[in-house]
């Protein structure tokens, strides 16, 4: 990762990495990382990865539900700003909910989610996301 996320890690697995993502406009947003240098687009990942996304992904939603109760996730893997074999894990909230005072809405529910660029995370949020997730990861 170009900038350094350290910081937010969640989780480590063998080829994987679970990181609360900076933005949380989406309450329990992560970023799932491909471990590989090299890797760059989804169809390339090797048996193994392939095989170890769909863990990942299955432990962080579990994850998400016992913490944050979303209603639905939205999983992308686009590659448009930054060229590394990524994913963006989108817990989704029909109703609003808050979580440390702050009350989260997903205006867009039952439709594709769009970043709020507006939104800032706060250190403290970003660490206690950070900190429930892996409390049960």
């Amino acid at each position: 990762m170009a900038e350094d996320f350290s910081k937010n890690l969640v989780k480590g697995y063998k080829y994987w990495e679970i990181y609360v993502h900076e933005n949380q406009g989406y309450l329990g947003r992560c970023v799932v990382w491909c471990k590989r240098e090299d890797a760059l687009d989804l169809a390339d990942a090797t048996p193994e990865e392939q095989a170890e996304l769909f863990l990942v992904l299955h432990d962080l939603r579990e994850s998400s539900k016992k913490v944050f109760q979303p209603d639905w996730f939205n999983y992308s893997f686009l590659g448009n700003e930054t060229r590394h074999l990524h994913g963006h894990f989108i817990p989704r909230y029909a109703k609003p909910k808050t979580f440390m005072d702050i009350v989260f809405e997903d205006k867009l529910y039952g439709h594709n989610y769009k970043t709020d660029h507006s939104f800032k995370t706060s250190a403290d949020l970003l660490n206690e996301v950070r900190n429930k997730l892996k409390s049960v990861l």
